[in-house]
C-alpha cells in the first residue's frame, strides 16, 4: 500500500487517463431540464444524449456552452430592440 501510494504522487498527470461514464437516467433527466424554457433545435438534443451516453460530464458541458451562446446571442438581440424602441426622433403627429 505504501509503495503504491508514492506511486500515485509522483505520477506523471499527463500520463492519466480520465475516466469517463455514462450519464444515468437522472442525469439524462436534468440535462433535459436545463433545455426547457428555450427553442432549441432537435439535433443539438439528440446531440447532447449521444454524448450522454458515452460521458455523462461531456453532455453536461456541451449543453452549458450551447445553452451559454444561446443567452449571450439572445441578448445581444434584445440590446438591438431596445437601441430601436427607444428613438424618439420620429413621432407620430
Amino acid at each position: 500500500m505504501y509503495k503504491a501510494l508514492i506511486e500515485d504522487i509522483f505520477s506523471d498527470p499527463e500520463e492519466a487517463e480520465e475516466t469517463t461514464f455514462p450519464a444515468t437516467d437522472k442525469d439524462l433527466l436534468i440535462l433535459t431540464e436545463k433545455f426547457l424554457g428555450f427553442e432549441i433545435p432537435s439535433k443539438v438534443f439528440l446531440q447532447a444524449i449521444a454524448i450522454a451516453d458515452y460521458d455523462g460530464a461531456a453532455a453536461f458541458r456541451y449543453v452549458d456552452n450551447y445553452l451559454t451562446t444561446l443567452k449571450n446571442k439572445n441578448k445581444r438581440k434584445h440590446k438591438k430592440l431596445l437601441v430601436l424602441g427607444a428613438s424618439t426622433k420620429y413621432d407620430n403627429n
